[in-house]
């Protein structure tokens, strides 16, 4: 909320442009406990409240225990902002009517955890904070050294430790956030300073070296992946590929022919493997393809139950078509 709102409060964004950029493909974000508001209001109206109310700007704060990052109490509002992981502070002029407000997320998922109809709304709690400086924030500049350190010494240890190929993969990865830069993608929310952006992109490659070394499945020497990871057209390409069909139906010189990767499980039919190759697309196509992907590597379950549902039915029909 804080980069997309700076912008709003800033002028530099329109407030459908900084509410959409803000909710992304979460269902619905709204505001509780807003000063002069009776209940939870919209984005739009939240956040336009927020700038009647004084406030010119908002910070993050990334808490963890042991390490209050940007926070500045009471020790309710710290301890709410711990629990989430996250909070946002609003800064305004300085006065006796300065407000001092803090603003710490519930996300509530609802739904299939695989499934395209999966509900994800956040209700972004308001509540008093300290007015003082906040905890334990480095300059930008101080940021920027300190990441730039840490992709340097992280590059060299997967190097060093020759995590599944790193040297390639890794590489990839980073080509590729540099490859999205190149061609005008923002990676910031506009009105920041350059500096802040470089920041940002560097604490991005940091993260893409993280997912090699802990993510969902560690890349492989074997994998030919790497100019598609490469690639600054690698999001349209990935996109293009979520698209395709896992089996296809078609009549060539008068034959019905069904075409799959690799197999169909006995007893499925033309049709029902048409259909169960669909529910996979679906998810894929959807916004929480990616939540898919975390659970979709797996033998289990190993045979067909019609009862079967969520992300074991869906893994079985992606490992009957593909493998």
């Amino acid at each position: 909320m804080a980069a997309w709102g700076n912008a709003l409060l800033g002028g530099f964004a329109a407030p459908d442009v900084a509410v959409a950029e803000i909710v992304g493909g979460d269902s619905v974000h709204r505001i509780a406990g807003l000063p002069g508001e009776d209940g939870p209001v919209g984005l739009a109206l939240g956040l336009g409240r927020l700038r009647t109310l004084g406030v010119t700007g908002l910070r993050v704060a990334l808490p963890a225990p042991g390490h209050p990052l940007g926070l500045s109490g009471p020790p309710e509002f710290n301890a709410r902002a711990l629990a989430a992981g996250e909070a946002v502070t609003a800064v305004g002029d300085p006065g006796p009517d300065a407000v001092s407000l803090g603003f710490v997320p519930e996300v509530t998922r609802s739904g299939p955890a695989a499934s395209s109809h999966r509900q994800t709304d956040v209700v972004w709690h308001c509540l008093p904070v300290r007015d003082a400086p906040p905890a334990d924030v480095p300059s930008l500049g101080e940021a920027e050294r300190e990441l730039a350190e840490a992709l340097r010494d992280a590059t060299a240890a997967l190097a060093r430790l020759d995590v599944a190929g790193a040297g390639p993969a890794a590489q990839a990865a980073l080509d590729a956030y540099r490859a999205r830069t190149e061609l005008g993608r923002e990676v910031l929310a506009p009105g920041y300073p350059p500096r802040a952006v470089r920041v940002l992109e560097l604490a991005q490659r940091v993260g893409a070296l993280l997912a090699i070394a802990q993510g969902v499945r560690q890349p492989h020497r074997l994998d030919t992946l790497a100019q598609v990871l490469r690639a600054p057209d690698r999001e349209a390409l990935l996109g293009w590929l979520r698209q395709q069909p896992l089996a296809l139906r078609e009549t060539v010189a008068g034959q019905a022919l069904l075409m799959v990767h690799a197999g169909v499980l006995p007893g499925w039919t033309a049709s029902k493997t048409i259909a169960r190759a669909g529910e996979v697309e679906t998810v894929l196509r959807g916004p929480e393809w990616g939540e898919f992907l975390e659970h979709l590597y797996g033998d289990e379950p190993a045979a067909w139950d019609d009862t079967l549902s969520g992300v074991p039915r869906l893994r079985l029909i992606v490992n009957a078509l593909t493998r």
